[in-house]
C-alpha cells in the first residue's frame, strides 16, 4: 500500500539550540492538523544536538549539514520536502495546537492565496511583552507594509511551494534579514493571507539570535531593496516607495557609519546613497 504524500512539510532550522528544540519539535507534533511530515536540518550543531534528536525523535527526517547559515538550513529542508505548502519554524519558537489546521481551513476557504501568515505571542527573557506597533501584521497586498521592517515572522507561514519556485528560496548570501529579503520578493507578486490569531510563541531574547550579532542589519535590508529594484518586481508607486526606503535606510546607515568612525563603509555607502537619491529625484521615478 502506498504512503500518500504529505500536504504540509514542516522545516526546522536548528544550530546548537539541543535545549529548546524538544519545545519546538513537541508543538509540531501535538498539531491538530496531521497530514504533515517533519524535516529537521542541523546546520552544523556542536551541542549534541544530533544525538538528542536520534534518541528522542527517531521517526521524523532528519538532515544535517556543515554550518552555512540558516538560510541554507532552510533551503536545504524545502529541497527535500514533498507537501504541497510548505510551513517553518525556527528552533526556539514553539506552534499553538491549532496552528496549521486553522492555517489550512483558511486557506480552503479562500483558495486564491498561497502564502498565509498569523500572528504571535512575544516572549522576551521569559516575559511576554507588546510587540511595537511598527510590527503590526496585515493581510492583502501587504508589500507596503513589509518594506519598513520584517513585519512577518518565519514560524507563523505556511506557503505554498509553487510561491517558492517563482521566487526563489532564501538567499544564502544573506547572514540576517534573509526573511525580509523572501518576504518582499512574495509581497511584490502576491496578496497575503493574515489570520489574525495568535497561533505561535515567538522567544526572543537570548545571546544566539542572529539579530543581536549583527551591527547595521539595514545593510541587509539595503541588498534586498536593491534585488527587488534590479530584478523589476514593482514599478509605478510601489517602486517609489521602495526607493525611498532605500535612501531612508542608506542615510540612516551613512550616519551610524560616521558615529562609528568606519571610513571603509563610508566609502562603500556614500556613492550608493548619492546614486539613490539621484534617481528617486529623477522625473523617472
Amino acid at each position: 500500500m502506498t504512503t500518500p504524500l504529505p500536504q504540509v512539510s514542516v522545516v526546522v532550522p536548528t544550530f546548537n539550540r539541543r535545549e529548546v528544540l524538544p519545545r519546538a519539535l513537541d508543538s509540531i507534533l501535538g498539531q491538530t492538523f496531521g497530514a504533515f511530515e517533519l524535516i529537521v536540518v542541523d546546520d552544523g550543531s556542536t551541542d549534541g544536538t544530533a544525538e538528542l534528536v536520534e534518541r528522542s525523535y527517531p521517526d521524523i527526517h532528519f538532515l544535517r549539514q556543515e554550518n552555512r547559515g540558516v538560510s541554507a538550513a532552510r533551503n536545504a529542508g524545502i529541497a527535500t520536502a514533498q507537501g504541497e505548502w510548505i510551513a517553518f519554524l525556527d528552533s526556539d519558537d514553539a506552534w499553538l495546537p491549532e496552528k496549521l489546521e486553522r492555517q489550512m481551513q483558511a486557506l480552503e476557504r479562500e483558495p486564491v492565496h498561497r502564502f498565509c501568515h498569523t500572528d504571535e505571542i512575544w516572549i522576551r527573557d521569559g516575559q511576554r511583552v507588546n510587540p511595537a506597533s511598527k510590527y503590526a501584521k496585515s493581510g492583502g497586498w501587504a508589500y507596503h507594509s513589509c518594506l519598513p521592517h520584517c513585519v512577518i515572522s518565519p514560524s507563523s507561514v505556511l506557503m505554498h511551494r509553487d510561491l517558492l519556485r517563482e521566487t526563489g528560496n532564501f538567499d544564502e548570501s544573506l547572514e540576517v534579514c534573509e526573511d525580509y529579503d523572501l518576504w518582499l520578493r512574495v509581497t511584490a507578486r502576491d496578496p497575503v493571507l493574515f489570520l489574525d490569531e495568535q497561533l505561535l510563541f515567538k522567544y526572543g531574547g537570548h545571546q544566539d539570535q542572529l539579530s543581536t550579532k549583527h551591527w547595521g542589519m539595514d545593510r541587509y535590508r539595503i541588498k534586498a531593496l536593491q534585488r527587488v529594484l534590479e530584478d523589476g518586481l514593482v514599478s509605478g508607486k510601489d517602486e517609489r516607495m521602495t526607493r525611498q526606503t532605500l535612501v531612508d535606510k542608506l542615510e540612516i546607515l551613512v550616519e551610524g557609519s560616521r558615529k562609528r568612525g568606519n571610513d571603509a563603509l563610508l566609502q562603500e555607502l556614500e556613492p550608493q546613497l548619492a546614486q539613490a537619491k539621484a534617481i528617486l529625484a529623477s522625473p523617472l521615478s
